[in-house]
């Protein structure tokens, strides 16, 4: 009797053990990494659109914003700030100041936010 409570208890040990080394949990997708369209309306030269392709190097984001209407007005970004569902990229403006885009995930393919006091919008390039 000892002997099958004893193998039923390793049984059910092994199994357990097995069960909980075979259960993964799903890796988290870098959400913010990719190719991304943002939108800055109602700012003195009019509305901007950015195109930027965020690249995950050593843990950190990095990339450029370009101006979709001028390919040569290609800013480099600084730094990128994540925090949960939000992000901050800061990037040089012409002026040599550093300026700041605030965003929120929105949605699977959408953040939204603001540049200075003006709203801006990225939407996901597929």
């Amino acid at each position: 009797m000892q002997r099958s409570l004893l193998f039923l208890f390793v049984f059910v040990l092994g199994l357990t053990a097995t069960s909980f080394a075979q259960s993964t949990t799903p890796a988290t997708p870098d959400f913010f990494a990719g190719k991304w369209e943002i939108a800055v309306v109602g700012t003195p030269r009019g509305d901007v659109k950015f195109q930027t392709e965020l690249i995950r190097k050593e843990g950190k984001l990095t990339g450029d914003l370009v101006l979709a209407d001028d390919t040569n007005g290609k800013r480099p970004i600084t730094r990128v700030v994540e925090n949960g569902n939000k992000l901050t990229i800061y990037f040089s403006s012409s002026q040599g100041d550093e300026i700041s885009i605030d965003l929120e995930k929105s949605d699977e393919n959408t953040l939204k936010g603001s540049l200075m006091s003006f709203d801006a919008t990225a939407k996901r390039v597929k």
